[in-house]
């Protein structure tokens, strides 16, 4: 968390690390980019007092273009970008990298003010959570009227994200998706008007930064366990729940909200209030 990156700004407060992706002029997933993204992951990856990192553009119409499409003419250079070496070898490096960042023990979470292509909208896909401002975002897989197809992790997120046909049509279709549509079809969270999308976000990074210690990994490890089949879900998440029952903060947690009013009348018509309120 103390490196300097020469394509990102990285600042970090009350356990959200912020990151600014500024690689002008379009902000191109090109190697600098991604060397620094891979460099600030294996980072952070390792910092305890990160629990939220909410990514974010210096340039209001890009958050990232899409992949340097000058890759294509130097394979060999690209094979060689050595990211994410404890990731799969098999994989190209801009898929390890975003295996990397989907990986992290941090909850991820994007503000989407322009438009993310490619690349851009595959690293968007392998975070945890995606907000977009409603006027201007839009997320795009152009690969196919190039005579290719997503190669860095689209057609293995957007099924899960979108559904099989709808990551299909994104894909084949190969048109700009723009932001109410994004939200409606499940690409991003919320739309939302572009004066509001720094308050939804950094609320909320600074909710989960707040959870007792855990309790953000094991929602995540739950969600994830559930998409292989219902069965291993439930039974990672009640292993889960029964290691946090065991947890001071917990206990402390419980026995406060009683305390306070919960399961009485009054306690219960405001009881994210109240809730929201223990010590």
């Amino acid at each position: 968390m103390t490196d300097t990156y020469s394509t990102l700004r990285v600042s970090a407060a009350g356990g959200v690390a912020h990151v600014v992706i500024d690689n002008p002029p379009v902000n191109l997933l090109d190697a600098a980019l991604m060397t620094d993204l891979d460099r600030f992951a294996g980072a952070v990856a390792r910092d305890p007092e990160v629990r939220v990192v909410v990514f974010d553009s210096a340039d209001p119409d890009f958050f990232v273009a899409h992949g340097d499409m000058r890759i294509a003419q130097d394979p060999v250079a690209f094979a060689a970008l050595d990211t994410a070496p404890e990731q799969d070898p098999a994989l190209n490096p801009m898929m390890r990298l975003h295996e990397r960042v989907r990986a992290l023990p941090q909850i991820t979470i994007a503000k989407l003010r322009g438009v993310a292509r490619g690349g851009g909208a595959e690293l968007l896909s392998a975070m945890d959570m995606r907000f977009a401002a409603r006027e201007r975002a839009g997320l795009a897989h152009p690969e196919a009227r190039m005579g290719i197809i997503p190669g860095a992790g689209a057609t293995a997120y957007l099924p899960g994200l979108l559904g099989r046909a709808r990551a299909l049509e994104v894909i084949l279709g190969a048109g700009l998706v723009d932001a109410v549509t994004a939200e409606r079809i499940g690409w991003v969270n919320r739309a939302v008007p572009g004066a509001e999308l720094d308050h939804v976000v950094d609320t909320l990074a600074a909710r989960i930064a707040a959870l007792a210690p855990g309790v953000a990994r094991a929602a995540v490890e739950a969600v994830d366990a559930a998409a292989t089949s219902t069965a291993h879900g439930l039974r990672t998440a009640d292993r889960l729940l029964h290691d946090l029952f065991g947890t001071p903060a917990a206990a402390r947690l419980g026995r406060a909200a009683l305390a306070a009013g919960a399961q009485t009348r009054e306690g219960e018509r405001h009881l994210e209030t109240l809730i929201d309120n223990l010590t």
